[in-house]
């Protein structure tokens, strides 16, 4: 373990202290709400803005193209969270509430788990990231939401900031540097879908309609970005 990860007093210490500082001093009604925003939430208005990418791919010229890149974004969660298994057996780091007791822990069941990387950081992260790849407007407000997950994490008492921020930079390696194979894959499977029952699920009827009456016209594979 890195001497930054197994120190957990310093600068780190202390800006988990004064943001979690802020949970001592709020009322209860805020507190729970926090809590539950930054457990639950985040990750529901992160699925919500998927599911709105996922319309407007859908509408898109290079709409199997798109798609692809919407699919992108779970599979890659899937992938951080595998990739979080064995970081976080590595450094083994505790809570930051196991060392530190006097912190304010605003959810309960976490003792038994590791600390380093934070899981809903990373979640976030890697989200925001491939949503940006397909439709910018949509991956800055999934950035500013993982970024407001992180803050949570720490308000909470459940993260050191390396942990968010190791989240963050696990997350957003494993989209960029698998984004190539991930849509050599994905762009074909949905092209092929297409051609199946399926087809709603990856262009709206009406470009289906609009493609027909004008067979010259041919989807752009190449722009990712909205």
């Amino acid at each position: 373990m890195s001497t930054l990860l197994a120190d957990t007093t310093g600068p780190d210490l202390d800006l988990l202290k004064a943001v979690n500082g802020l949970a001592k001093a709020a009322p209860g009604w805020l507190d729970s709400t926090v809590s539950w925003v930054g457990e639950y939430g985040i990750l529901l208005g992160l699925a919500a803005l998927c599911a709105v990418g996922w319309l407007q791919a859908r509408r898109r010229p290079d709409a199997p193209v798109a798609v692809a890149g919407l699919l992108w974004a779970p599979l890659s969660v899937a992938l951080c969270e595998l990739a979080n298994l064995p970081v976080s057996r590595i450094v083994d780091r505790p809570r930051p509430f196991v060392d530190h007791p006097e912190l304010d822990v605003l959810v309960s069941g976490k003792a038994g788990t590791l600390s380093f990387v934070s899981d809903h950081s990373a979640m976030s992260m890697g989200i925001a990231v491939a949503l940006y790849l397909v439709n910018k407007r949509l991956g800055l407000i999934a950035g500013g939401l993982a970024l407001l997950q992180g803050f949570c994490r720490l308000f909470m008492g459940v993260h050191y900031p390396t942990d968010v921020i190791g989240g963050y930079a696990l997350a957003t390696a494993v989209v960029l540097l698998l984004a190539p194979i991930a849509m050599a894959v994905l762009v074909p499977f949905c092209h092929a879908l297409t051609r199946t029952a399926l087809a709603p699920l990856i262009t709206a009827p009406e470009r289906r309609r609009r493609r027909s009456a004008a067979p010259e016209e041919t989807p752009r594979e190449t722009d990712l970005a909205a």
